[in-house]
């Protein structure tokens, strides 16, 4: 390994936000629009293609993730996942349902559906697959595809408990206004490394309110989510 991981990312000193870039218009996040850039998507580029630096020497590997949109009466809300603290690989950390593209898929928007509906029992005569986003590496050398869709309200989740501790909404204009996005540098002995944020606390959680601190590869993915829907 030539990097040390991040055991603690929320105490890792935040260097800047991004208040001065705007938010995703709230037109930009309607139905039409969406359906619409995926049909006919314009000229753009991605800006964070990757992790970094892989701290595997093994042969690259593929693997989708489903960007689930659910359509709530006040506005889109973005479906995800928070893993089980025993798993051995980012441990309770905030994700997207998704995993390795198996032989048996048909195609990535395929392996997505299948993983979403294995993690979380999310079925997909719900799911309205809309696109795809750039492919993003991480450091564990997986090529994951991010498969964007809109979910129809009305489903029940069947969470797979050995993988998945929760899975809960965040509301997508949330999510796409830059100011809510904190760029952070860990420092190591021969290196640093930086990655993005976007803490969210659900003052609507039974009880008191609850916090969620999406960050690395997922707050990557939503990064080049905003840039393909500002474009």
């Amino acid at each position: 390994m030539s990097r040390p991981p991040i055991l603690d990312p929320q105490a890792v000193p935040v260097t800047g936000l991004d208040a001065h870039l705007p938010p995703v218009p709230a037109e930009r996040l309607q139905l039409s629009f969406l359906r619409q850039r995926f049909a006919h998507p314009p000229q753009w580029q991605a800006e964070i293609a990757g992790d970094g630096a892989q701290w595997t020497q093994r042969d690259p590997a593929a693997a989708a993730v489903l960007l689930p949109l659910v359509m709530r009466e006040q506005g889109l809300s973005l479906l995800l996942t928070r893993r089980s603290e025993q798993l051995r690989d980012h441990a309770g950390q905030i994700s997207f349902p998704g995993g390795r593209v198996e032989p048996e898929d048909e195609s990535i928007e395929a392996a997505a559906l299948r993983e979403a509906e294995e993690e979380i029992g999310l079925s997909r005569d719900y799911v309205e697959v809309l696109g795809q986003l750039p492919v993003y590496s991480t450091v564990t050398a997986f090529q994951v595809t991010p498969v964007v869709a809109l979910v129809r309200p009305g489903f029940d989740l069947r969470l797979d408990g050995m993988e998945v501790a929760e899975a809960f909404e965040v509301p997508l204009h949330f999510l796409m206004t830059p100011a809510h996005h904190q760029h952070h540098r860990f420092e190591y002995a021969g290196g640093q490394r930086q990655f993005l944020s976007m803490p969210w606390r659900n003052s609507e959680h039974p009880g008191e309110p609850r916090d969620y601190f999406i960050w690395g590869a997922t707050a990557a993915m939503l990064r080049n989510f905003y840039r393909f829907l500002s474009a």
